[in-house]
């Protein structure tokens, strides 16, 4: 068992997964950061300051100074700027990976195009036959 668990590991494909999964990991992180960090303060100061990580409701009509307030309350709440937030981390993420899928299909589609190498000329083509007639 032990070797067959060396052998899955040491396989390209499981190592390829585990870089996948950290360095996506690591992505997903860093799109949040700079959603939550550098889109969306701009946007909410060009909408009148509005922090759009505070934006709720409350479903008992109750009224609370922010979400962290609600959430303490044990008030059940609607996080429409959460919801956002994490809507533009999606497109961020999903137009990266897009972008990512884009280039690799460019350089697969640019190696799979390489011209065939080009017949010689009708004259050389001619030599080459001669020549073989006379090795024969």
């Amino acid at each position: 068992m032990i070797k067959e668990f060396k052998e899955f590991i040491l396989r390209g494909n499981a190592m390829d997964m585990a870089v996948g999964i950290i360095m996506g990991a690591a992505f997903g992180s860093m799109v949040g950061s700079l959603v939550e960090d550098v889109i969306m303060p701009p946007i909410g100061w060009l909408m009148g300051g509005v922090d759009f990580a505070s934006i709720f409701f409350s479903l008992t009509g109750e009224e609370y100074p922010n979400l962290q307030a609600a959430k303490d309350a044990g008030a059940p709440v609607i996080g429409v700027g959460a919801f956002i937030n994490a809507l533009l981390n999606l497109v961020v993420v999903g137009f990266a990976v897009f972008m990512l899928v884009k280039a690799v299909n460019k350089m697969n589609r640019a190696k799979e195009e390489e011209p065939a190498p080009e017949a010689p000329p009708a004259d050389v083509q001619l030599l080459t036959e001669i020549r073989d007639l006379l090795k024969k």
